[in-house]
């Protein structure tokens, strides 16, 4: 047992217990009084001498039982509590996961009922600040502290540190809840970054750090991908406090993407990936809804999750001395008892439909033959899923060259399905830029060449607005591009093998006959896709009005067009440039957790971004019309609008434009709910510190007052029987 507050019980009884003492020694000097006789007197005349001053003390009950209710209300004031958790140092970081598997409901609230685990765990949390030493009366000096951090993604600090126990509860209580994934890693930098600094001639020293050692309470269901990457200092103490079930279950939705072929932009495809973390097959039924409306049904069972103990031994491990939970050093080789992991199953369904019309397509799981949501299922937010489906269209190119040979380029794009395929030179492509006629065009290819000018402009000028694929050239005015030099022959070395250009291309065969030297300046527009080894071989560009796929060295002085991927990578860019929105409405996909960012035509105005609970939000454009917004906090579909021209795939509501994003969990270290027992951090391996380590201690303060209570109505009851009889 111990106490909160020693000191102030100390002080109040070395003033109480002799000031009731002292009322039984002294006695008020009373007028003496003739009277014919003292029969009726015997009460007054005890009265009397049991009053006298600084007599013998006699044998009074009254005076026990005031001294035992004293006691009681002494020992209350003292605080005394059963400790439930050994808290160790003075300064405790509370680092509480909010991402969205701690949304998942399988944790017992008290009342025979469940509750999700970040409610548990904010349970907790306030139960270990209720545990905090309370300094005494004379000064703070020697309270404990404690700071509160919850992180996602992203991390923040809800309070700095405080003895105020009332603030901290009120940080941890106004916790919400979000959508995104998870990671530690800043969480932890933030942490170590307010912990006090060591003093050296009363200056503080950064990266010294001093005083009690700080111990870092995490409470989360141990679902860190980036746990390894998370340092906390040498001599401080990790407490992991683990909320949810080790064998909870859940089946999630972990991508969704909307394909329209080539030959037919009508025939829509919808692409519906799966996991599932439980060791047994799970059958579903995926719903697809169209635009509110439930276009389909289609049955599955996705594959049971498979356990590998990773073909190691446990072997036991060392206690730290700190006490279960914690670590001074490293707690448990990273190899010594290596936890069972478990590897989800996969599965997915594919619907087919013929829509010309643009659409927001909606996924929803559903129990197996009920139509009901899935039972037994922790997580609901991976439970659905959406995708912005632009309307179909056949493109119209326009191609671009002055050179005498083009037959290796007009070959590939006459294979594509097109509206139109227009051949320009360059002469015929600045006139129809100066009558403002190439809106017609959906992409302009430019083969060797480069716009110096835009109507109504002087001088170089850059890219004019537009959709662009240029090859064998480089645009160097805008751009932040310098083309320094030949580079030789050269052989692609890598590529962004998830860029919705080069998903299905492989580029480890393609050879350079010939290839530019190209510098790109800090703050450019330009990003890096496939890189030789000279440097960059293939970029984009995206600009307020521009979007531009560049192709440095020329195809016809390569190996690209004795490869079948060529025509693949030309259909996916024609695709991505003419759509606005990239393979499977990539660009209108952002995961919570995110910035939502973009930019809307130049004459954009009256922004405003709506989306789920209720959102609405006024944004106000940069000078190059980009919009920012987030980082984003939940699921679902969110609708910007503007006054002004609508961009390529927009929509039209009266006279707003309308542009459509879809905000979708899809991870899968998220949807693989099954919390775990330890935390891989960089430097240990720590181990959950047990239930025990959530339960509030045991205050026994209220039991000493209603025991003083109690006393107290018996001495009212002796004292008027004394009295009375």
């Amino acid at each position: 047992m111990t106490f909160l507050t020693p000191g102030l019980a100390g002080i109040a009884a070395a003033i109480a217990v002799p000031s009731l003492i002292i009322l039984y020694f002294l006695k008020l000097r009373r007028r003496d009084l003739e009277i014919s006789t003292t029969l009726l007197w015997k009460k007054a005349i005890q009265d009397l001498q049991a009053n006298a001053p600084f007599q013998k003390l006699r044998r009074n009950i009254l005076l026990i039982l005031q001294l035992i209710i004293l006691a009681g209300v002494l020992l209350a004031l003292g605080q005394p509590q059963i400790k439930s958790q050994m808290l160790i140092g003075q300064k405790q970081i509370i680092l509480i996961d909010r991402s969205a598997s701690m949304s998942s409901t399988d944790e017992d609230d008290g009342k025979g009922g469940t509750q999700s685990r970040l409610d548990a765990a904010k349970r907790a949390a306030v139960a270990l600040v209720d545990s905090l030493r309370e300094g005494s009366l004379m000064g703070r000096g020697d309270a404990d502290e404690a700071m509160v951090i919850v992180f996602d993604v992203t991390a923040e600090v809800r309070q700095q540190f405080t003895g105020d126990k009332a603030a901290l509860r009120r940080a941890i209580e106004g916790i919400e809840p979000s959508d995104s994934p998870t990671r530690i890693e800043e969480a932890m930098r933030l942490a170590l970054a307010h912990q006090p600094r060591r003093l050296v001639e009363g200056k503080a020293v950064e990266g010294l750090a001093g005083g009690a050692p700080v111990t870092f309470n995490i409470y989360s269901d141990g679902r860190l991908p980036d746990a390894n990457s998370a340092k906390p200092g040498p001599e401080n103490k990790v407490v992991y406090h683990r909320v949810g079930r080790i064998d909870a279950a859940n089946v999630g939705i972990v991508s969704l993407r909307a394909d329209r072929s080539f030959d037919n932009p009508a025939k829509l495809s919808i692409h519906v990936g799966l996991t599932n973390n439980e060791t047994s097959p799970r059958a579903v039924d995926v719903e697809l809804v169209v635009d509110s409306q439930v276009a389909g049904i289609k049955p599955t069972t996705v594959n049971a999750a498979t356990r590998d103990d990773g073909g190691v031994t446990p072997v036991a491990a060392p206690v730290p001395a700190s006490g279960p939970g914690g670590s001074t050093g490293a707690t448990v080789a990273a190899t010594a008892n290596p936890e069972v992991r478990t590897t989800p199953g996969i599965g997915g369904v594919v619907f087919q439909l013929e829509r010309a019309e643009g659409a927001v397509v909606q996924v929803r799981l559903r129990g197996s033959g009920t139509g009901q949501p899935l039972e037994g299922d922790v997580l609901g937010l991976d439970d659905r899923a959406w995708v912005v489906v632009p309307p179909a269209k056949r493109m119209a190119i326009a191609v671009v060259s002055d050179k005498a040979d083009r037959f290796v380029l007009t070959s590939i794009l006459e294979g594509l399905p097109l509206s139109r395929l227009t051949e320009l030179t360059t002469s015929q492509y600045d006139d129809l830029a100066r009558q403002e006629k190439l809106a017609e065009y959906d992409v302009v290819i430019l083969d060797g060449y480069v716009p110096k000018s835009v109507p109504g402009a002087t001088g170089e000028a850059g890219l004019p607005p537009g959709r662009f694929l240029l090859l064998d050239s480089v645009p160097t005015v805008g751009t932040g591009l310098t083309e320094v030099g030949a580079g030789g022959p050269a052989g692609i070395i890598d590529w962004a093998r998830d860029h919705p250009t080069l998903r299905a291309v492989t580029l480890d065969t393609l050879t350079l006959g010939e290839s530019r030297k190209i510098e790109i300046a800090p703050g450019s527009p330009v990003s890096v896709i496939a890189s030789a080894d000279i440097g960059p071989a293939i970029l984009e560009l995206s600009k307020a009005d521009t979007r531009a796929l560049i192709v440095t060295f020329d195809i016809g002085q390569s190996t690209w067009p004795w490869d079948a991927g060529i025509v693949v990578f030309f259909g996916a860019a024609v695709k991505y440039l003419g759509e606005d929105g990239g393979e499977g409405g990539s660009l209108r996909q952002v995961q919570p957790g995110a910035v939502l960012s973009d930019r809307l035509p130049s004459d954009a105005t009256e922004v405003e971004l709506k989306g789920p609970a209720n959102l609405s939000q006024r944004l106000v454009p940069a000078a190059d019309g980009r919009i920012v917004f987030g980082p984003i906090q939940k699921t679902g579909v969110y609708t910007v609008t503007w006054r002004g021209s609508p961009g390529p795939m927009d929509l039209k509501d009266g006279e707003n434009a309308v542009r459509v994003y879809s905000a979708n969990l899809a991870d899968g270290d998220e949807s693989n709910a099954a919390a775990t027992d330890s935390i891989p951090l960089a430097s240990d391996v720590v181990q959950a510190a047990g239930e025990s380590s959530a339960n509030a201690d045991k205050r026994l303060w209220p039991w000493f007052i209603l025991a003083a209570l109690a006393v107290m109505m018996l001495e009212w009851f002796v004292y008027n029987r004394k009295v009375h009889v």
